[in-house]
């Protein structure tokens, strides 16, 4: 946090030291360093400030050689922001401006985005697997996954249960096995995708 010196009391009762220009790109401190007796500090920024900052409170009393620090908030700004602080003491004698600029934090998001003419045309997208292609990959997926002893197993309940439906020629059991087949054709075609 940046802070903006403000010596009192240093030249002269009242008197009131500070630079001619601050500049902050975010919150900053009104340090008031008082070299002589205690005062009473009033600060003040001008309406274009005043859109951006606030203070707590805008009178201070600072102690004899004590120094106060006032926190100034600063609002959310995208662009600079100028204006002039008002820094009184003696209750009006004295009087000094201080010209303040606050410049938008640069991690602050610009408004204009960037776009890479790649971006402008849609993807160009690979062309469709023909099924034949399809069912080699999966057969490939089922080796390289070891799944081939659960292939054979598959395959042998199949044919036990096509075996034991033409045996026992009953409705009830050749539907059990169309049944268990349909469903078990089509887990094997979603895990092999």
């Amino acid at each position: 946090m940046s802070t903006l010196s403000v010596e009192l009391n240093g030249d002269a009762v009242h008197s009131i030291g500070a630079p001619a220009r601050f500049e902050t790109t975010g919150p900053f401190a009104v340090a008031l360093e008082n070299e002589g007796r205690s005062t009473h500090v009033h600060l003040h920024f001008d309406d274009d400030l005043d859109r951006v900052v606030s203070v707590d409170e805008t009178n201070h009393f600072v102690d004899d050689e004590a120094t106060r620090h006032v926190h100034v908030s600063v609002g959310d700004v995208t662009e600079p922001v100028r204006g002039k602080l008002k820094i009184v003491t003696g209750y009006g004698s004295e009087t000094r401006y201080v010209d303040v600029r606050i410049e938008p934090p640069e991690d602050a998001v610009s408004e204009e985005v960037a776009v890479d003419e790649a971006f402008a045309k849609p993807p160009e997208r690979p062309p469709e697997v023909p099924p034949s292609q399809r069912a080699a990959n999966a057969v490939e997926r089922l080796i390289e996954r070891g799944g081939v002893p659960g292939a054979i197993a598959a395959f042998l309940a199949l044919a036990a249960g096509v075996a034991l439906a033409l045996a026992l020629d009953s409705a009830v059991v050749t539907a059990a096995v169309v049944v268990v087949l349909t469903v078990s054709l089509g887990a094997a075609i979603l895990a092999a995708w």
